[in-house]
């Protein structure tokens, strides 16, 4: 099987980042935000069940699932989030294990899968590695605010749905502290995959 690294962290961290430099590196990335869209495509039991719960307000003018009108619903309380949860984690999961077997069966060495809510959704005891990547709140909101367009309300309710940092660093094998200039991540990142490498005992490929 492959060595599976779980790459999670806060809101706004740079956990993408990081995915994009480890997969430049050689990395094979499964992204749960893609595993996302594609689990409420248009058509699937996952799309029927949100605009069903949540209403055609969540619906864009290309009949796909408006994201952002789609967070605002689900994190205006708890409940709603809760049942968004309930709708597509269940799909996201059978698509990982899939996308996870197929790079097997292509004998894939390691396998690096970005996962916001890895430990809140109790995945931890999946992966051989897990890396946090981190940053302080107010670099992450600032950096939400101008990147993202979230405004202070939408970040605050967002972050306060995750499990705080400082437990996330906690239970991590690996933190990456992501309150510097992107440089500074790249250096992080290329050192992280060669432990990586070392850890999975191979090249990656």
């Amino acid at each position: 099987m492959p060595f599976r690294v779980g790459l999670t962290g806060t809101v706004a961290a740079g956990k993408s980042t990081v995915a994009r430099d480890l997969a430049e590196h050689g990395a094979t990335v499964i992204d749960s935000d893609e595993l996302a869209r594609e689990v409420v495509r248009p058509g699937s039991p996952a799309y029927a069940r949100i605009r069903e719960t949540f209403g055609s307000g969540v619906i864009g003018p290309d009949g796909a699932i408006d994201r952002s009108a789609l967070r605002d619903a689900a994190f205006a309380e708890e409940q709603a989030r809760e049942r968004l949860e309930e709708i597509s984690h269940a799909g996201i999961r059978e698509l990982r294990a899939r996308r996870v077997a197929e790079a097997a069966a292509a004998g894939v060495r390691v396998i690096v899968e970005e996962i916001p809510l890895l430990f809140e959704v109790g995945l931890e005891d999946d992966y051989d590695m897990i890396v946090v990547v981190d940053a302080p709140r107010e670099v992450r909101e600032a950096r939400a605010r101008g990147s993202r367009g979230w405004t202070a309300e939408e970040f605050a309710a967002i972050d306060a749905a995750q499990l705080a940092g400082a437990e996330k660093r906690r239970r991590a094998d690996r933190v990456l502290d992501n309150r510097g200039d992107p440089g500074e991540l790249d250096v992080a990142a290329r050192g992280l995959w060669r432990e990586i490498l070392d850890a999975a005992g191979g090249d990656g490929s």
